[in-house]
């Protein structure tokens, strides 16, 4: 499984250059049965990311373009009046696949994108008054632009919380983006490396990973730093503190260990917390990262 793993990077990576971090953080999130959030200026690759990563692992696949007309019933469902059998039957919307893109969600308005939140914590939707399992595994991955540009809405921090991650593919370097020009009239099709089985049995081994006890209070010192200082605009909360637990795990994983040590908590550390930390203030000019002052104030040897 760590031979296939592998290949889901190398295969994702011929499609979008010189982001391998980011690819593998991406896994990290999905094995970690995370939410993925992929903010960025358009045209760097969010789109196809997610395509690539349903790609590999074979998944059902929907796209949802979020604009400020859309309704929740457009991504939910609907139950619809059948005249010949005179019952109303439910027309599953888009939200009722393996993984769904909603795209640009930051253009949708508070009320859309409120619909997601039960979805995204529980795996089900409620729609009048009945509840509907979504498909396992469940995978949200959300693309949004800066909040300069018209015509978006903030994400509350409600909604910003529940994303496991917060990635930015940023510009490739001219290097990758020379080899992206070179190879654009070869075909490149992404090809499944894992099924969506198998996915769930990985999920299922990371959560195996031993975390020891220096390590979880590592990572309680790192959260409690945020609640203890006036600096961070919002505290860690405890589905903070799980995330980076769950991720670290699935880090420990990809790499090929069956524990968890402090440079798994680092590698993933700014991808998990920083849209926590800085709520609807994230797009704000900043040369540093918050998630990195908390790095550099907590010793893990000292935890």
């Amino acid at each position: 499984m760590q031979e296939k793993i592998q290949q889901c990077i190398h295969a994702i990576g011929q499609q979008i250059k010189g982001k391998d971090a980011q690819i593998e953080l991406a896994l990290i999130c999905l094995l970690s049965k995370g939410h993925l959030l992929l903010e960025d200026l358009p045209g760097m690759g969010k789109t196809t990311l997610s395509q690539c990563l349903s790609a590999v692992l074979n998944m059902q696949y929907a796209r949802m373009q979020f604009t400020s007309d859309l309704l929740p019933a457009d991504m939910l469902g609907v139950n619809i009046y059948e005249p010949d059998t005179h019952k109303f039957n439910f027309h599953a919307g888009p939200i009722f696949n393996q993984v769904l893109l909603a795209d640009e969600i930051n253009r949708a308005s508070p009320k859309t994108q409120s619909a997601l939140l039960e979805a995204m914590a529980e795996s089900r939707v409620s729609i009048d008054g009945k509840s509907y399992d979504l498909p396992e595994p469940f995978f949200v991955i959300a693309t949004q632009n800066p909040l300069f540009q018209s015509g978006t809405y903030p994400l509350p921090e409600s909604q910003i919380d529940r994303f496991t991650m917060k990635l930015s593919l940023g510009f490739p370097s001219k290097e990758a983006e020379r080899a992206m020009l070179l190879s654009e009239s070869q075909s490149h099709e992404v090809t499944e490396v894992l099924t969506a089985s198998e996915l769930i049995e990985l999920q299922e081994s990371v959560s195996q990973v031993v975390v020891s006890e220096p390590v979880v209070d590592y990572i309680l010192s790192l959260v409690n730093a945020s609640r203890d200082s006036q600096e961070y605009p919002n505290a860690l909360s405890p589905r903070a503190t799980k995330a980076i637990y769950h991720c670290a795990q699935a880090c420990a994983f990809v790499n090929d260990r069956n524990f968890v040590i402090p440079e798994d908590v680092q590698f993933i550390f700014s991808a998990v917390t920083e849209h926590r930390l800085r709520g609807q203030d994230q797009f704000a000019a900043s040369t540093t990262l918050l998630s990195q002052s908390l790095l550099d104030k907590v010793n893990p040897m000292a935890a």
